[in-house]
C-alpha cells in the first residue's frame, strides 16, 4: 500500500482499519531452503514459508544434529519436508532463497556460506557477536546483489506500519521520546542456554525494538547500557536498560527475562510535540493515538485505531521477499540501516563501547 493511499484510506473510513496488501503475481514459486532448527524463530519461518505455498516451494531442510531432528522431524512444521545435507541445499537447481536458522553462534558463518553460493538470505537476530564479520557479509551480498533480510519482528507489524506511515506524514511533530519494554520470563533450561552468550535479554529481545528506534530516529550520539543480572550466581543478564541519546530526544529500550506474563506488557511508545502513539502489546498490536489537534478522520485527543487482524507474525517478510527477489521492488532496508542497527544492538549489550564503533 502506498503511503497517500494509506493515509486517504484513513482519512475517509469511519473508524481506521490498517492492513497491509501485497501484490500477488502468477510467476513461477520462489525455491527456498532452511539451514538450521535450533532458533528460536525456525519454525514460524518454515512454517510461514510453506503457508506461502502460491509463492515459495520449500525444498528442504538442514540440521546436521541427529538428535535435534529427531525431536522436530514429526512436527507439523516438519513434516513432508525432506531432510538434507548442506551441500545438497546449495546444489539443488533454482535455488534462490535460504532462511539461516542456526543457533546464534553460527549464523554468519552460515549466511556466508550461502551468498557465497549466490543466494538471498533471511538472516534471524541477532546478527552475530561480531560486528566486524557483519560489515565483510554485508559487503558480500553488496558485491553479489543478494538480499539480507533480517528477522526483526516488528517491520512489518501492522501498529508499527501505521506509526512509521504517519510518523513520515509529521502527524506526531517533532519527536522528543521514545520508550520500549520487551520483556517475558523464562525457566533455567532457558536461561542457560541463553547465558552462553553474553550481551543478556537486550542481545536476545531487545534488539527488536532497536530496529524500529532507527526507523524512526536514526543512529544516535550515544547509547549508554545499564544492565543488571537479578540472581546471584547465575551470569545471566536478565535485566536491562539502554539510553539512546539524541540531540533533540531521548529513548529507552527496556528487557528482562524475569517479568511474569510479560509478552503483555511489552510496549513501544513514542511522543512527539503534535501527539503521541502506544503500542501494548505489541503482539497482536493494540495502538491508542494521541493528537493534539485533528488529523484526517482522527480527532483531537486519545483514540484507539483498528488495526486488521494478522494474516501472521511473519507473513508480511515474506511477501516483501518474494518480491524482491521477483525484481518486483527494491529491498526497502539498506546494508547501512542494518549494520547501524547491529552497532547500537552489541553497544546496548555491553558487549562494545558506543565511542569505539
Amino acid at each position: 500500500m502506498q503511503r497517500r493511499q494509506f493515509l486517504q484510506a484513513c482519512a475517509t473510513a469511519t473508524a481506521c482499519t490498517v492492513t497491509t496488501t501485497y501484490a500477488r503475481s502468477p510467476a513461477e514459486r520462489i525455491k527456498m531452503g532452511q539451514i538450521g532448527t535450533k532458533h528460536a524463530h525456525a519454525g514460524g519461518q518454515l512454517s510461514t514459508a510453506r503457508q506461502l505455498s502460491d509463492l515459495y516451494e520449500v525444498v528442504g531442510v538442514v540440521e546436521p544434529d541427529d538428535q535435534q531432528y529427531a525431536r522436530i522431524a514429526q512436527q507439523p512444521t516438519y513434516r513432508d519436508v525432506p531432510r538434507l545435507t548442506l551441500d545438497q541445499l546449495l546444489g539443488t537447481p533454482g535455488l534462490q532463497v535460504v532462511a539461516v536458522e542456526t543457533e546464534v553462534r553460527d549464523l554468519l558463518r552460515t549466511a556466508r556460506i550461502c551468498l557465497e553460493a549466490g543466494l538471498h538470505i533471511h538472516l534471524d537476530k541477532p546478527a552475530g557477536e561480531s560486528y566486524e564479520e557483519l560489515v565483510a557479509l554485508h559487503r558480500l551480498a553488496e558485491g553479489k546483489k543478494r538480499v539480507i533480510q533480517m528477522g526483526y519482528m516488528f517491520r512489518y507489524n501492522l501498529g508499527f506500519q501505521f506509526l512509521f506511515e504517519i510518523a513520515r506524514e509529521g502527524w506526531l511533530g517533532n519527536i522528543f521520546e521514545v520508550h520500549g519494554v520487551m520483556s517475558k520470563k523464562i525457566g533455567p533450561a532457558e536461561r542457560s542456554q541463553l547465558a552462553e552468550y553474553p550481551g543478556g535479554s537486550m542481545f536476545e529481545l531487545g534488539c527488536h525494538l532497536i530496529d524500529p528506534l532507527f526507523h524512526l530516529l536514526g543512529t544516535p550520539d550515544n547509547v549508554v547500557p545499564f544492565n543488571r543480572g537479578t540472581l546471584s550466581g547465575d551470569p545471566l543478564l536478565d535485566n536491562m536498560l539502554a539510553v539512546f541519546e539524541y540531540p533533540r530526544a531521548t529513548a529507552t529500550i527496556r528487557s528482562s527475562l524475569q517479568e511474569v506474563d510479560g509478552g503483555r506488557r511489552r510496549q513501544f511508545v513514542v511522543c512527539g510535540d503534535q501527539g503521541t502513539v502506544a503500542i501494548r502489546p505489541l503482539e497482536p498490536p493494540v495502538l491508542e493515538l494521541t493528537l493534539e489537534a485533528p488529523r484526517g478522520n482522527f480527532r483531537k485527543g486519545a483514540q484507539l485505531v483498528n488495526l486488521a487482524p494478522s494474516a501472521g507474525r511473519y507473513h508480511g517478510a515474506w511477501m516483501e521477499l518474494a518480491r524482491v527477489v521477483r525484481g518486483e521492488i527494491p529491498f526497502p532496508y539498506s546494508h547501512s540501516h542494518d549494520l547501524a542497527v547491529q552497532q547500537a544492538v552489541l553497544a546496548a549489550s555491553g558487549l562494545l563501547a558506543w565511542q569505539t564503533l
